[in-house]
């Protein structure tokens, strides 16, 4: 499993946006020169999370991008499956069918048991962090992260079909 750029460089400029000041926006020069992307790479990331409803942008000459709601009220989840999508879908089996029209194991298949735990670990996760919560320097994610993984117990899931 890989992380794409796009989820990559997305969750890292809004969390430029979110460590601005109220009164402070980002503009598209200035998120493409702290992250290190070209400006047409940062616009077109900018627009994925302004239409998703995670930013907006302010008019004028010291325009750029603000959060559109508190960074408390951002799931990390939301915007990592906006940016990229979900791991296993549904659809996924349609996806890897070999030459056939179906999946040769679409009836009794022991590797979408595999993705669909994968997934729900990785939402159970990621539904328990906000945007706020990766704000502070790598010492206090690190220690948030920690103290959810000791505190996670996989309860025993129900059946997805």
């Amino acid at each position: 499993m890989k992380i794409t750029s796009q989820e990559e460089y997305g969750l890292r400029i809004l969390l430029r946006i979110a460590r601005c000041h109220d009164d402070e926006s980002m503009s598209i020069q200035a998120l493409s020169v702290a992250e290190g992307l070209s400006p047409a790479y940062v616009a077109k990331l900018t627009r994925i999370l302004r239409k998703a409803g995670f930013i907006n942008s302010t008019p004028g000459n010291v325009g750029g991008y603000i959060l559109a709601k508190p960074a408390t009220e951002i799931n990390v989840n939301d915007v990592l499956k906006t940016l990229g999508g979900s791991l296993f879908t549904k659809a996924f089996c349609n996806d890897f069918s070999g030459a056939k029209k179906l999946c040769t194991n679409s009836v009794d298949c022991s590797v979408r048991s595999l993705w669909q735990m994968v997934q729900f670990s990785v939402d159970q996760l990621l539904d328990k962090l906000s945007l706020y919560d990766l704000i502070g320097d790598e010492t206090k994610s690190d220690n948030l992260l920690n103290s959810l993984l000791l505190q996670h117990q996989y309860p025993q899931r129900e059946a997805v079909s």
